[in-house]
Formats: structure tokens, sequence, C-alpha cells
């Protein structure tokens, strides 16, 4: 079955919720800038972010900017928009994160046919305005 193309959900339908661990990946979204949480004590990155690390416990965070690039680790293609039910192509995507190993974030992928999404498919960031004043990052075909 032929899709067409991969497209981003409209900006305006997307509403986030923040809280003291997530507001700096959102803060530095509206900056245009990709981030994960990272352990500021083990260096263990962490998505999403938590109150302490997984790995030592710790409460120190950093959040160091990344390249913006990423590797499809999942996917799904969809048809229907979720919100008003209309016929509208997208493809959410897991990505890991190059620069933050074992960070992965949910997204969406556009800049392709849908069907041409695969599991590898190398994405660099893209920028959705959002409700609120916020950003959304979303990854584009390399």
């Amino acid at each position: 079955m032929a899709y067409g193309p991969a497209r981003a959900l409209p900006g305006d339908q997307i509403a986030i919720t923040t809280n003291p661990d997530t507001e700096p990946f959102w803060q530095a979204a509206k900056e245009h800038r990709l981030t994960a949480c990272q352990c500021a004590d083990c260096g263990h990155f962490r998505m999403p972010p938590s109150p302490y690390c997984p790995q030592c416990q710790s409460r120190n965070k950093a959040w160091p900017t990344l390249p913006g690039t990423a590797t499809v680790f999942s996917y799904a293609i969809c048809s229907k928009n979720p919100k008003t039910g209309d016929d509208y192509v997208y493809v959410p995507v897991v990505v890991d994160l190059d620069g933050a190993p074992g960070a992965r974030l949910n997204a969406n992928v556009s800049g392709c046919n849908a069907e041409d999404v695969h599991i590898g498919m190398q994405v660099s960031v893209e920028w959705t305005d959002i409700r609120d004043g916020w950003v959304l990052p979303n990854f584009r075909k390399v």
C-alpha cells in the first residue's frame, strides 16, 4: 500500500505539560537545541528525564546540547489524524539520539514517503511550533 509523504502532526493540535524534571528539555527546544538528561555525576543518559539517575541514584542533572541527529529504532505508519479522524499520513518514531548513548526520544518523521521509513534510517532534527509557545523536536530523513 502506498501512503505518500510522511508529515508531522499539526502543531496547533499538540499541547505539552512540563514538570521540574522535563522543563530543561522543553526550554532547550524553544531555542532549537536538542538535549537529553544526563547524570551530572556518573554520565548516564536517561530519557524521559527522571528525578534520580537509575545507575547511581544521583539527583544531579546535566543537559548537554546534542548534534541533532538520530537513528530510527522503531516506527509505525498511521493514516488518520488522531484528533480529527481525517485522512492524514504520519509516522511516529522512536529514535536513538546521537551523542546520548541509551537515550531514546519519541517524535514524528517527515521528508520522505511513509513506506520508505525503516529501522536504522538516519534522521536529523527539525522544529515544529506547537501550542502555548512551545516547540517540538521532530525528525527529517537525512
